[in-house]
């Protein structure tokens, strides 16, 4: 269901009620109340993302290239949170550089926003912090590319759009008991009602409980997961959401930094997939808190009022120990120890208000949609010093050592190590233009307004910048299942790296286009998508060393540029079948035409197939897989040559009501450095989870 047409049933509930004044009070009441359902239901029935464009378009429309990993692939592969979910989409490479720490890449350039609903604040550094649950989630949306139409600021790389769960028209729901390698525990239930007789007003509940251990020795993580959201219709005209989620994670025994391969001959070193540097007393504790409120009004039968308030709220506080330096093969001497103890505070709120519907002009109908939104966070960060003649800071024994080599240092009183504000502002406005029966363009433009200010461990930070950003996109229909686009957009992102004075980076601006053809086949049950990109940045960071006065990591401003294609089959081969099968190929040069970014698969394939057995319905199978082509760290002279994943799994309905799977991940046993992004170690060796699910 389209919005105008959602917005056209406001008329003919006014309609109802005039033809109805002739009858019976109950009988009016009853027509009335009739419509009142069908409107919210309606809405929640045929609920759609906007948060590709802002605009109502199909994916085969859109003049970008755009991802879609659902629920149902979600639970078909295990992926329990974020970072395995993202795994399953086309174009990006998820950097587990650390065991809580992780960015996200597409394009070969860290992907630096993420929305949640269409939208949210750009992520700073890029870096997710600890595992996050994906179970909360009814999609993810991947938009590859410079996406400056959906928050003003943003990079070459792409925007994440998690999709969350809301109330459905069914009173309904789902219990998950899950049990794998590793001492891996996970329950998990969803549950959705209708809170009124008429439908109007609904509810969702989702939690989820794990507990596991890892193929690293000591490390082990838990969390609790909790999600509740409300919608229904204050009045004819008018929708009410609210929602809040909470996430509780702990780590024990996990990484700060990696494994160090450097010999001291230059050679690189192997280790067994187990091994880790870190130390039985380490930790890392985090909270996320999501709230959010969301108010539509139907202005007429052609426009609409949305005003949107998001909270987020994220805690931590961790234990870490650091080893650093060359290994001298003889007798794996030659690590040293850095401890470290912070607690951090990232507290955030957007208020977002817009207006959007439909128009008529020259003859055709167009789109538009225009708005403001003013976000503000603080980032406060507080450390623990150590007196320097701790045993943490000393040489260390030979590696691989035992986990309760080193005591825990005497931390000494908090202090505040670094706060830091930002304000954004933004006008935005964007429009679809049919232009003639086959051809239409997406315009929009937005202006924003960027302030940081604080301090960053003794440094004054006092940053003012203003940015307009075009956007332009053209579809043009060639038959009914073959679109043509084209897209431009500005590259303009802030920067959270420092110069060795400890001031941050001016942004990076640049330009990005990309062209492209969709086509649409089997009755339109399958998507195959062609793009070639090209982009421009100017003064990316790019790591520079090691600051001698405090130890902290400086950059450097670089110039590059990136061009590459991608491919994408996407959705129902046969009645049986589903398939998504994806390749991207970039290349990423500086202004001397060296390689940059070589952290970076220059080639990639990911693919996931599942099928349904004719001639046994209740048996299900998948297969899912990635290849990426060699890599390097040319900081750390590091290498991973190429290699290929594959997981799989079976699924059997015991009854309508009762399904089992197994689910065996890296079948080959394939051993692999997890990512040469920042810092190394080796990812997890073959491994599954057998789960029940009972739906209600």
């Amino acid at each position: 269901m389209k919005p105008h047409t959602l917005f056209s049933l406001s008329l003919l509930t006014l309609a109802m009620q005039a033809h109805a004044q002739d009858k019976t009070d109950t009988q009016e009441q009853q027509e009335v109340s009739e419509v009142e359902h069908l409107l919210i239901s309606g809405v929640r029935q045929d609920r759609i993302s906007e948060g590709a464009t802002g605009l109502t378009m199909d994916i085969s429309e859109t003049p970008q290239s755009i991802s879609v990993i659902t629920s149902d692939l979600m639970a078909n592969f295990a992926t329990f949170n974020i970072n395995d979910a993202l795994r399953l989409a086309t174009g990006v490479t998820v950097e587990a550089w650390e065991t809580n720490r992780t960015n996200y890449s597409s394009r070969g350039f860290e992907i630096k926003n993420s929305q949640i609903d269409g939208v949210g604040l750009p992520n700073d550094w890029g870096i997710v912090t600890g595992a996050i649950d994906a179970y909360g989630y009814e999609s993810i949306e991947v938009i590859r590319g410079a996406n400056g139409l959906l928050t003003g600021v943003g990079n070459a790389s792409g925007t994440i759009n998690y999709v969350r769960k809301r109330p459905t028209n069914e009173t309904a729901g789902e219990v998950s008991v899950i049990a794998g390698s590793y001492d891996f525990k996970r329950i998990q239930g969803d549950y959705n009602t209708l809170l009124t007789e008429d439908g109007r007003w609904a509810a969702r509940f989702v939690v989820a409980a794990e507990d596991k251990n890892s193929h690293l020795d000591g490390l082990s993580d838990d969390l609790g997961y909790l999600y509740g959201v409300v919608d229904g219709q204050l009045t004819d005209h008018s929708t009410l959401t609210v929602g809040i989620s909470h996430q509780d994670a702990n780590t024990d025994g996990n990484l700060w930094g990696g494994l160090v391969f450097n010999y001291t001959d230059g050679t690189q070193a192997k280790w067994d997939d187990n091994d880790t540097t870190s130390q039985e007393w380490t930790m890392w504790d985090t909270i996320n808190t999501n709230a959010f409120v969301e108010f539509t009004h139907q202005i007429n039968d052609s426009w609409r009022l949305d005003v949107n308030y998001h909270k987020r709220y994220f805690e931590e506080q961790d234990k870490l120990f650091y080893a650093y330096g060359s290994i001298v093969k003889e007798t794996n001497l030659g690590l040293y120890g850095y401890p470290g103890r912070y607690d951090s505070e990232i507290d955030s709120d957007l208020i977002e208000v817009k207006t959007s519907g439909f128009f008529t002009a020259f003859g055709f109908e167009h789109e538009a949609t225009m708005g403001v939104s003013y976000a503000q966070s603080t980032d406060t960060m507080f450390n623990y010093a150590t007196d320097l003649t701790e045993e943490a800071w000393g040489a260390l024994p030979a590696f691989p050592y035992a986990l309760n080599t080193i005591t825990e240092p005497d931390w000494q009183e908090r202090t505040l190590y670094s706060e830091i504000k930002q304000n954004l502002t933004r006008i935005f406005g964007s429009s679809k233009i049919t232009l003639s029966d086959n051809l239409f363009m997406i315009a929009g433009v937005n202006a924003i307004d960027f302030e940081r200010s604080g301090d960053n461990s003794g440094t004054t930070i006092d940053n003012s910048e203003s940015e307009l950003s075009p956007y332009l996109g053209f579809t043009y229909a060639i038959t009914q299942d073959i679109n043509a686009y084209a897209s431009y957009s500005d590259i303009y992102q802030p920067q959270e790296q420092y110069d060795i004075t400890g001031q941050y980076l001016d942004p990076t601006k640049g330009k990005n286009t990309e062209a492209g053809i969709k086509v649409q086949w089997m009755d339109k049950s399958l998507l195959t998508t062609f793009a070639y990109f090209t982009a421009e940045q100017e003064n990316l960071a790019s790591y520079a060393g090691i600051n001698p006065d405090n130890g902290q990591f400086y950059y450097y401003g670089v110039d590059v540029e990136s061009t590459g294609f991608e491919v994408e089959v996407a959705g129902q081969v046969t009645e049986n079948l589903d398939l998504v099968l994806g390749y991207t190929n970039i290349e990423i040069e500086d202004t001397d035409g060296q390689d940059a970014n070589t952290w970076a698969p220059r080639d990639y394939v990911n693919f996931s197939m599942n099928y349904s057995v004719p001639a046994l319905p209740a048996l299900k199978v998948g297969l899912n897989g990635r290849w990426q082509s060699k890599t390097k760290n040319t900081d750390y002279n590091v290498t991973q040559d190429s290699y290929f994943l594959l997981n799989a799994y079976a699924s059997y309905d015991i009854s309508d009501s009762l399904t089992l799977k197994a689910n065996l991940n890296n079948v080959t046993d394939e051993k692999y450095i997890s990512s040469l992004h920042s810092s190394f170690y080796y990812a997890a060796p073959i491994n599954g989870v057998i789960s029940a699910t009972y739906a209600f």
